[in-house]
């Protein structure tokens, strides 16, 4: 499971000579039948997305003319280049890779938010851990220590460094080290790294084996930092204008419905993940905005910029709605 999708520079560097070769196919069309549009996502099966499947459930997308085909991807090192090329009408990314896509000329522009922070330290559904008896106690003791991510220069690593930074700590002495989420809790355990840095349902997991939190990295960089969102191409969106607004409204409803029945985002995880039901039944839900919260993605803009993730310029107003 890769939280956090990544977005490997190189294949940003592929897409972008590709963008600008000319080409304006669009790929593959989007099929009306009906007043019907079959179109076609790429998620990643993690608990983020659980307001998509909940949507299409209850028929808020077909209530808007869409067909919904839900198709699962490893993260967003295969979602974007998919959405750009038209394999994927729509997909869904965290907000950091979206941000290097967009300082590298891909033409992505947002059509929905997706997941947020629920701003509370220690009560979030991402968090840096460390054995019981680790002598890391706050944010700052992180400073010089190795931490596990998912992957290296992007959402975790920018926004520990932030929180290390306000706790007037050095994150520049940071020593990061890339693990798949599955296997951070095993290397703390065994002193591999010192710390590490896990979401929803590795969270759990590692508290319910004994490991301590010591900062929720997303709450304490913005209590609603927006962490992931729904995406399209600058060209299916001009050329879809009407489309891509039935898709946001869906997402907004289901985004909604998600908020106010958690009980059923629980037991639908269990149609598109392999969740333990003990840990489905604890886990830390994250927030599901109907909207973007401009103000905290560009706060991970400025992280990125400051990390040297992003080099060149960015445009907000291309990208978001």
């Amino acid at each position: 499971m890769r939280r956090r999708s990544v977005l490997a520079l190189g294949a940003f560097a592929t897409l972008v000579t590709a963008a600008g070769c000319g080409d304006d196919s669009p790929g593959t069309a989007p099929t009306s039948s009906g007043g019907v549009t079959k179109v076609k996502i790429g998620v990643i099966p993690i608990v983020d997305v659980a307001p998509i499947y909940l949507g299409v459930k209850q028929g808020f997308f077909t209530a808007g003319g869409l067909d919904v085909t839900l198709e699962t991807a490893q993260g967003g090192a295969a979602i974007v280049p998919a959405v750009v090329s038209g394999q994927y009408q729509f997909g869904f990314s965290n907000t950091t890779s979206l941000l290097l896509a967009n300082s590298q000329g891909l033409p992505l522009k947002v059509a929905a938010a997706g997941v947020s922070s629920t701003g509370k330290q220690g009560e979030d559904f991402g968090a840096v851990v460390v054995k019981a008896d680790s002598p890391i106690r706050t944010a700052k003791d992180l400073a010089g220590k190795r931490v596990a991510v998912n992957t290296l220069k992007n959402i975790n690593t920018t926004t520990i460094n932030n929180v290390v930074k306000q706790a007037g700590g050095d994150p520049s002495t940071i020593s990061f080290v890339e693990l798949a989420f599955p296997d951070i809790a095993a290397a703390v355990a065994k002193g591999d790294v010192d710390a590490g840095q896990v979401v929803e349902p590795f969270l759990t997991i590692a508290t319910g084996q004994g490991f301590r939190q010591v900062v929720s990295n997303y709450a304490g960089t913005d209590p609603d930092l927006t962490v992931g969102m729904y995406f399209t191409s600058q060209q299916f969106a001009q050329q879809n204008a009407k489309l891509v607004g039935a898709f946001t409204a869906a997402m907004q409803q289901s985004m909604e419905y998600a908020a106010a029945h958690p009980d059923e985002v629980r037991s639908i995880l269990s149609t598109y993940t392999k969740i333990d039901p003990a840990v489905q039944a604890k886990l830390v839900l994250p927030k599901w905005p109907s909207a973007v919260d401009r103000d905290s993605v560009q706060l991970l803009a400025d992280l990125a910029k400051s990390d040297g993730l992003i080099t060149k310029p960015l445009s907000l107003d291309a990208l978001l709605p």
